[in-house]
């Protein structure tokens, strides 16, 4: 999993993303933050187990959806599925170890 920096990030919230199979981040010091990393690589293994494209199409879809149900972009994007799943487990850096497939469903 490689991590590349971009300073061109877009967007003033905008700090990383993951993008299969990269994790690109804003500034150099976010490569060494374990529990943003950690984020992102769980992000990284909802993409693979959607087999990438679909993990896009499918978040897209729900941010449009929880857009339109909070009328809020931040809690919007907090609330999708997968963003729930990574916030609460990226302080646990064992969670990838135990984490069953598709656990991001329980997160809908």
């Amino acid at each position: 999993m490689p991590v590349v920096v971009n300073k061109y990030l877009i967007g003033r919230h905008f700090v990383g993303i993951a993008l299969w199979p990269f994790i690109v981040v804003k500034d150099s010091f976010l490569k060494h933050d374990e529990s943003f990393i950690n984020h992102e690589r769980i992000h990284l293994r909802q993409q693979a187990e959607l087999l990438v494209l679909p993990f896009y199409l499918i978040y897209l879809i729900e941010y449009v959806l929880r857009l339109i149900i909070y009328r809020n972009s931040q809690q919007a994007y907090r609330n999708i599925s997968f963003e729930r799943e990574a916030y609460e487990n990226e302080e646990n850096l064992e969670y990838l170890k135990k984490r069953r497939p598709w656990s991001f469903i329980k997160y809908l």
